[in-house]
């Protein structure tokens, strides 16, 4: 495996940590930028009431930011992310990291910076931004995409 020697001289650097164990392993490799379970299930509910859109495009503002929203509809300027609770510090359901704090707690915190820089990026730039935690049930996901294209 290529990237294995790589991860391992990252981990001996402190560059990030090494996983508890293999399961663990494979379980944060498992976790996708795009197409989730909440993602996927919005964007069919969409489609299927007629609505089209782009998915994970590219969108460079202006202001140089650049932002790959997961559901984008161009003509109306509408961009829609599907958070993750854990990644993007869900209010309700986020938590602590309990082990490597060191290396998850400033990563988050990234995360939710990033969150805001873009938000208020794209709104500055004219766009309607709708950010939807992943527990969101899909009936109030798809009336909250919905609702800004009235």
């Amino acid at each position: 495996m290529p990237g294995k020697d790589a991860r391992e001289q990252a981990h001996a650097k402190g560059l990030y940590p090494a996983p508890a164990n293999e399961g663990r392993s494979r379980n944060m490799k498992a976790n996708r930028r795009t197409d989730t379970k909440p993602e996927v299930a919005l964007r069919k509910e969409l489609h299927r009431l007629g609505y089209r859109y782009r998915k994970d495009l590219p969108v460079v503002l202006e202001s140089g930011v650049r932002v790959r929203p997961d559901i984008v509809f161009t003509a109306r300027k509408i961009a829609v992310f599907v958070d993750g609770c854990f990644w993007h510090v869900c209010p309700e359901h986020g938590r602590q990291p309990t082990s490597n704090e060191w290396y998850w707690t400033p990563k988050l915190q990234r995360n939710m910076a990033r969150d805001e820089l873009v938000t208020s990026a794209l709104s500055d730039a004219g766009w309607h931004v709708v950010r939807i935690w992943e527990h969101v049930p899909l009936v109030d996901a798809v009336t909250a995409v919905t609702g800004v294209m009235d």
